[in-house]
């Protein structure tokens, strides 16, 4: 079945910087989709960003000039993360999908999303 793998999560200090991955696996075609969104104790889940099937990008406006996503092929999603602040210490997912790219789309429509990983930043 199809499976998305995140990895990369850790404490980190206020000001520095994080790698995530999304590894997928259990599927051969691409999707329109892939994007990360995040959840904090307490809040709401948020899009973070996106990238779609030809490569538009979308952030949100509390990561735009920090954080970075890219893609490698259908499988392999990264977000590089700069700049941290302690407001960005969340659980961090990965989620793929075959309609949709906007930011809110990614904790509204349905598709497959990972197990998360954690983001803690320190001030």
């Amino acid at each position: 079945q199809v499976q998305l793998v995140e990895s990369g999560g850790g404490s980190v200090e206020a000001g520095g910087s994080r790698r995530l991955s999304c590894v997928g696996s259990g599927y051969t075609y691409g999707w329109h989709c892939m994007g990360w969104f995040r959840q904090a104790p307490g809040r709401e889940r948020e899009g973070v960003a996106s990238i779609d099937r030809d490569g538009n990008i979308k952030y949100a406006e509390f990561v735009k000039g920090r954080f970075t996503i890219s893609q490698d092929g259908a499988k392999n999603l990264t977000l590089q993360m700069n700049s941290l602040k302690p407001e960005d210490t969340a659980m961090y997912y990965c989620k793929a999908q075959v309609w949709a790219c906007d930011l809110r789309s990614l904790v509204t429509t349905s598709g497959p999303v990972g197990q998360g990983t954690q983001v803690t930043v320190s001030s």
